[in-house]
């Protein structure tokens, strides 16, 4: 089939390149802009455009396609079959999903129903869930309530993922059922299935805000948070009237003096929480570098018996 790609970081690249090496028939690929980025705020593109150029396929980069008229009128024009939308982070406007006649395929990392909207792989973490998956469908006008393709088998955690490493190993495994689903569309052997409505859940765009610590919350629900939220939005807290990111943390069984204050064990930061109580890995003082906790408390001697938070 002739397919038009969608799509923009690393994760997007391997669905990509899993296409390629089936022997479709990519026309065109469509990513983000190029981005300043590192310490020379140099310009650099998404690694789907990196991919892309290597093998000699058209790239675009709209900043929009809303009443995007020039690149509307070329996607009818390019006589796709098929898109495949994986991570390309925009909505695709309601004229766009009528154009490829056999559908615009998506992939999404939770096993649908659950979790449809922005943050599946995060929400999944954070309720702590034993299994996860991915699903791959056609996309309609609703938050990822279009009809269900295929499916991967559900994937135990282990319960030490972070977000960016689940989500990573989800697109991973739906990259690799792809190929299998676009030749199931051609030959007819996949129908569409719709969606278990009963079974919906919808989760939420991630702000800034939702990183801070409240050391109030368990101990399991803070070291849910500290993985779910890497990359982003990350968790922090403060001392001393400056800000504390927590980049790495584990459950401890070592008892503290209550919620929010530092306890030190040798070399170790553990601090109380609600309900139990948690180790601080790797830590950032604002202004400072990440370093491990041993560093950090040299540096910082005071620390014990802080008392972190508002």
């Amino acid at each position: 089939m002739r397919i038009i790609f969608f799509g923009s970081p690393a994760e997007a690249a391997d669905s990509l390149e899993s296409l390629i090496g089936a022997e479709h028939v990519v026309v065109a690929v469509y990513t983000q802009p190029d981005r300043k980025s590192g310490r020379g705020r140099a310009l650099t593109p998404t690694p789907v455009k990196i991919i892309a150029e290597t093998h000699g396929l058209p790239v675009f980069t709209p900043e929009s396609l809303k009443d995007n008229e020039e690149d509307l009128a070329r996607l009818v024009e390019m006589n796709a079959d098929v898109f495949v939308v994986v991570a390309y982070g925009r909505i695709l406007p309601p004229e766009i999903l009528q154009i490829p006649s056999v559908g615009i395929v998506n992939i999404h990392p939770s096993l649908l129903p659950l979790y449809r909207g922005p943050s599946p792989v995060v929400t999944a973490i954070l309720d702590g869930q034993a299994e996860t998956g991915v699903t791959v469908m056609l996309l309609d006008e609703g938050m990822d309530t279009g009809p269900i393709l295929a499916q991967s088998e559900p994937i135990r955690l282990r319960g030490d993922e972070k977000g960016a490493e689940l989500q990573a190993s989800l697109f991973k495994e739906g990259g690799a059922l792809l190929p299998g689903v676009l030749e199931g569309l051609r030959d007819g052997s996949i129908v569409p299935t719709p969606q278990d409505e009963s079974q919906a859940t919808v989760t939420s765009l991630l702000e800034r805000s939702d990183g801070e610590i409240a050391w109030s919350m368990t101990s399991e629900q803070i070291d849910r948070m500290v993985r779910a939220y890497d990359p982003w939005p990350g968790t922090f807290t403060s001392w001393d009237g400056k800000g504390l990111k927590i980049l790495d943390a584990r459950l401890s069984r070592n008892p503290s003096s209550g919620a929010g204050v530092v306890s030190t064990y040798d070399d170790r930061i553990v601090v109380g929480t609600g309900e139990g109580s948690i180790e601080l890995k790797r830590l950032q003082l604002e202004g400072r570098q990440a370093i491990a906790a041993a560093d950090f408390l040299r540096g910082q001697p005071d620390f014990a018996g802080a008392i972190l938070g508002d």
